[in-house]
């Protein structure tokens, strides 16, 4: 049920933001009663939360699941998930970073974007082979995801040609 409710949740703040859905179309879009909503996720904040929690793991599978072997092809299968992630689910930048400005004073919100941030830096520098280079994949995926409303497949063009030019600093 929790599930059902968090991916409805991520839905209804992805299309309009987390001011502007009321509590009953938030309902409408976990498709439960109140009741039900209310009792997996007793306020907005929780709601919000979930939604979050949701999306991470979505975001995780989806960017980091069966990547290949090598570096470069890792980093450009990493780089290109994400530019298929700004298509398919959001064009407008993080959501993560989205709630945080619309909850500045949410401690458990910064949280939960400072361990989605730290997790994506991980995932991708084991998975390029230079577990020391996170920050700078982290610069790179969230340049690209903040520039493609702008830019669209050409920043992904300019995220893969940069992250090829620190793998080879890394290697020489």
């Amino acid at each position: 049920m929790m599930v059902k409710i968090s991916a409805g949740l991520e839905r209804a703040f992805a299309r309009r933001g987390f001011a502007e859905p009321s509590v009953e179309d938030l309902r409408d879009a976990a498709g439960v009663s109140l009741r039900t909503l209310y009792k997996y996720t007793p306020s907005r904040s929780q709601m919000v939360l979930a939604a979050l929690e949701h999306r991470h793991q979505r975001y995780l599978e989806r960017v980091f699941t069966d990547l290949p072997q090598e570096s470069g092809e890792a980093l450009d299968t990493i780089l290109s998930r994400v530019g298929e992630w700004m298509v398919s689910e959001t064009s407008h930048g993080c959501l993560f970073h989205a709630a945080v400005a619309a909850y500045p004073a949410s401690l458990p919100l910064r949280d939960l974007l400072e361990g989605h941030k730290a997790e994506v830096a991980k995932k991708a520098a084991v998975a390029c082979g230079i577990p020391e280079k996170g920050i700078e994949l982290l610069v790179l995926i969230e340049g690209l995801t903040q520039v493609w409303s702008l830019q669209g497949p050409r920043a992904l063009d300019a995220a893969k040609l940069l992250g090829r030019a620190l793998l080879d600093r890394h290697e020489s």
